[in-house]
């Protein structure tokens, strides 16, 4: 369960490929637009110029791109607006995810729930990681929906260890990362994002699948500039991305922890 398109490679481009190539089914849901994202030429929202309804459309061609690099096997769209950042006064647009009545939501996800059975469902945690609106949406969404119906997958919520943000904030200082940026939905601050490496529960290692993360990144090319991933080259981005970290929150296999696979248990 993502926000908007270019998510599903940040943090889960790694595991979705690895099961896929596993033969296991991977179902991508994405909930907004990515309206509020860069239009052609870099212009940014707000701007003359910036039209949400082409920038969607352009980013529902790469997001579906995206899922063909990583082998995804079923993309289904809640297709809110986009609500930008926390802050922005896309915020309180009529259609934005952020403005959706979390029951409506939950309702529309719960039918994709019990129309696909997942064993494993992958969200955000309660703050959508960063402080996005559309994440923290996300979140919610995803656990009402889960109250609907009587299905016991395992849950995870996505994390990156504060010791691989301390290597993020490296790579950043060494690239120029930390020159002022423009404000965009990627322009955030690293600096309190991620969890104490003892508090995760699950590491998986996806280095294998680095090179089809990268290029599922690469696909989102009118983000571009607001990718800083895509400036390390592929062998740093193996680097720092090939392990994949999430803390379970709900299980009833009594898998082992801290494991190395998010079907632990159900195999």
């Amino acid at each position: 369960m993502h926000a908007h398109p270019d998510d599903e490679a940040t943090g889960t481009g790694g595991v979705l490929a690895r099961y896929a190539a596993e033969g296991i089914r991977t179902v991508l849901v994405t909930c907004t637009d990515g309206g509020c994202g860069d239009g052609p030429g870099g212009v940014k929202p707000g701007d003359p110029g910036h039209d949400p309804a082409a920038v969607a459309a352009i980013r529902r061609q790469e997001l579906e791109a995206s899922c063909e690099v990583l082998k995804i096997s079923h993309l289904e769209l809640l297709e809110y607006a986009d609500s930008g950042m926390m802050g922005w006064p896309t915020n309180d647009a009529p259609g934005s995810f952020w403005q959706a009545p979390v029951a409506e939501g939950a309702a529309r996800l719960a039918a994709l729930l019990r129309q696909y059975r997942p064993d494993v469902v992958v969200t955000y945690d309660e703050n959508g990681f960063y402080g996005h609106p559309d994440h923290i949406q996300a979140n919610r969404i995803t656990m009402a929906a889960l109250e609907l119906t009587d299905l016991t997958p395992k849950v995870y919520w996505t994390t990156v260890p504060f010791s691989t943000m301390r290597r993020f904030g490296e790579a950043m200082r060494e690239l120029g990362g930390d020159e002022e940026q423009p404000e965009s939905e990627e322009a955030v601050d690293f600096s309190d994002i991620g969890l104490p490496d003892e508090e995760i529960s699950t590491w998986v290692d996806t280095a294998a699948f680095a090179g089809q993360k990268f290029d599922a990144l690469a696909a989102h090319a009118s983000q571009g500039e607001n990718i800083f991933f895509l400036k390390m080259g592929l062998e740093r981005f193996t680097d720092l991305m090939g392990v994949e970290t999430f803390v379970r929150v709900r299980d009833t296999t009594d898998a082992a922890l801290p494991e190395d696979d998010l079907f632990a248990g159900l195999r």
